[in-house]
């Protein structure tokens, strides 16, 4: 590097090019000028850099560029890990989006060695802040022969864009002002007329790079681009030439990212060479593509690292999922640590085809680890979705109670959830009671579903009794003592509500297959979900805790819910037994009947609310059939 840094300052002092009519830039930025950057010492440990533009969201292909090049930076003691903000498109880059992406990076738990917020020995890691570098790069390039000014108008420009084409030739600048007399040049430059600066492509120049990923790749210069611009009219520079001056100055050893950059190479590698830099090594990705093969984009629903996050997926998931999206480490392993990852993670096993985004493989994924996450990790991330989730609004988020009930319905509800989402989701659904919802679902004709058959099945095993014993032993106290004082449900033995309800089913002669359903349902209001003791738990934490007081439905409540609808319940009789104090038998339940009163129900009914009322409609319609 140190060689590298004699060619720029002795190349400045002694190269006579173009008489530009300006000196040579004297502020320095972050306390560096171009020349004291290009003495930046190299100690052969990669530098890798991540350098996003603030236009939008963190995509998860630019977090998967960011990954590869943060694992293989952490992969050496030394290795170093650099942010860089490329924002020089002003019109598109928004200081909010910079700081959207570095709560991304850090949510993903990427830190940076340099870059914003943490400094470093290359001044500012903004390319907007670093424009007298890359205005110093192209006085240099000029002297040096290697660039010009151009003066030509974009109506010009335009119009030889138009001509090429109707030609059928290539399209590119035709080199008006490559060879331009010296005198003339000099005169509109102090004038100040208008120009960008152009670089001076090498005519015959083949462009070679041996890519980590995509093998050798080459290009014919004269063929393939013209002199292409390095800083527009107004003083902005273009990408291509900021990237390469930033890459050299910064010491980047590695340049990962995505397949789509790859032509930006030839450009950036002219660059590098005419100020006397090496190059560094390049590899670039396969492309992310959604389930129809077609770039990852937002019609494939969720892509950015913020509505993952939202959507209750983890950190840790999420960069696991990244990393097999086009590498392997040979074997048929797929979950994976960050630690695992920095010491399998090899570049030359990153693939060049296409990588497949398969949502339901992240979720799967997500899973294993959220089901494999400590109470330490968990709890935090749990009260952040509760809290989100409205569980938590009208409690003290900080008190004991809450505490305990987050932490009751985070480990209960952990082994079925997949997202964090799905612990709220869960947790919500325990505290609800949509027994007079369950107990509609009847088994009515062949084509019934798996949960109407099962509800219909616990109906006509004498349900009404056994809510009738369930009722009557909850109110002697028989039940366990949380279910009476909630404050005793944090620490109460889940084994005590199974020996409640196998006592009681003794009593009734149920075996345990006859007893659980119907006890689930009377007691959850549900035929699926955690298993009871879980449950009741959660919803007596919540009690106590004042929480989601809106949706909470107490075991006091249930009990009185589940009484009423056991008094209303119509009995079951064959049609030929008068129940006593009637004088006529009701009419058999059959499918037509059920079809009239359903016509009856849906022509009716509007929300849950409804329900006593349409109680008494269809207690009416029946008998008037």
């Amino acid at each position: 590097m140190r060689v590298i840094s004699m060619v720029l300052l002795t190349g400045i002092s002694r190269i006579r090019g173009w008489r530009v009519g300006t000196r040579s830039p004297t502020m320095s930025t972050g306390g560096n000028t171009i020349k004291e950057l290009a003495a930046f010492e190299r100690d052969g440990s990669p530098r890798m850099r991540f350098a996003p533009s603030p236009t939008g969201s963190l995509h998860v292909g630019g977090a998967r560029t960011a990954l590869y090049n943060w694992l293989v930076a952490r992969q050496e003691q030394n290795g170093k890990f650099l942010l860089r903000i490329e924002d020089t498109d002003l019109a598109r880059s928004t200081r909010e989006s910079e700081e959207s992406m570095l709560a991304d990076l850090e949510w993903l738990g990427l830190d940076w060695d340099e870059g914003p917020g943490v400094g470093g020995p290359c001044g500012s890691y903004r390319q907007s802040e670093r424009s007298q570098i890359y205005k110093e790069a192209t006085d240099f390039l000029v002297r040096a022969g290697h660039a010009y000014p151009c003066f030509c108008t974009e109506e010009e420009l335009e119009t030889k864009r138009i001509a090429a084409k109707m030609a059928g030739s290539q399209v590119a600048y035709d080199g008006t002002w490559r060879g331009a007399d010296a005198d003339e040049v000099q005169r509109l430059l102090e004038s100040n007329t208008p120009h960008t600066y152009r670089f001076r492509t090498p005519k015959g120049k083949i462009v070679r790079v041996d890519d980590r990923v995509r093998g050798h790749v080459e290009w014919d210069v004269q063929a393939t681009i013209g002199d292409f611009i390095l800083l527009r009219s107004n003083g902005v520079p273009v990408y291509n030439f900021c990237v390469a001056v930033d890459d050299a100055l910064m010491g980047v050893t590695t340049v990962v990212r995505a397949e789509e950059h790859l032509t930006n190479t030839v450009r950036q590698l002219l660059v590098l060479e005419a100020l006397g830099f090496k190059e560094p090594s390049y590899a670039h990705a396969s492309l992310i593509l959604g389930s129809d093969k077609s770039k990852l984009s937002k019609r494939h629903g969720a892509t950015s690292c913020g509505q993952f996050r939202e959507r209750g997926y983890l950190p840790d998931a999420m960069i696991n999922y990244l990393a097999l999206l086009g590498w392997n480490d040979g074997t048929d392993k797929e979950v994976y640590s960050r630690e695992e990852l920095i010491k399998s993670f090899d570049l030359s096993r990153v693939t060049a085809s296409p990588a497949m985004f398969d949502d339901a493989k992240l979720r799967w994924l997500n899973g294993q680890h959220l089901r494999s996450m400590s109470l330490k990790r968990l709890l935090p991330l749990a009260r952040e979705h509760f809290k989100a989730g409205g569980l938590l609004d009208d409690a003290e988020t900080n008190s004991a109670a809450v505490n305990d009930f987050i932490k009751i319905a985070a480990t209960s509800t952990q082994p079925k959830a997949e997202l964090v989402t799905d612990m709220v989701d869960l947790s919500r659904s325990t505290l609800a009671y949509p027994l007079l919802e369950t107990v509609k679902i009847q088994d009515c004709n062949e084509e019934a579903s798996v949960l109407a058959k099962t509800v219909t099945k616990v109906l006509d095993d004498d349900f009404i009794s056994f809510s009738k014993a369930l009722i009557d032993s909850y109110d002697a106290r028989e039940a366990p003592p949380f279910c009476y004082d909630a404050a005793l449900a944090a620490d109460a033995n889940p084994a005590s509500v199974l020996e409640w309800l196998e006592a009681l089913g003794g009593r009734l002669g149920r075996s345990k297959k006859n007893l659980l359903m119907p006890a689930r349902i009377a007691l959850t209001g549900k035929t699926t979900g955690m298993d009871i003791p879980s449950q009741l738990k959660i919803i007596q934490c919540a009690i106590h805790a004042n929480c989601a007081r809106s949706i909470c439905v107490s075991i006091d409540q249930r009990m009185e819910i589940l009484r009423a609808y056991g008094d209303s319940a119509p009995c079951s009789f064959d049609g030929n037994t008068t129940p006593e104090g009637e004088l006529e038998p009701k009419r058999n339940m059959n499918l037509a009947t059920f079809s009239k009163l359903r016509r009856v129900y849906e022509s009716n009914r509007r929300t849950a609310s409804d329900d006593i009322t349409m109680f008494e409609i269809l207690r009416n319609a029946y008998e008037g059939l």
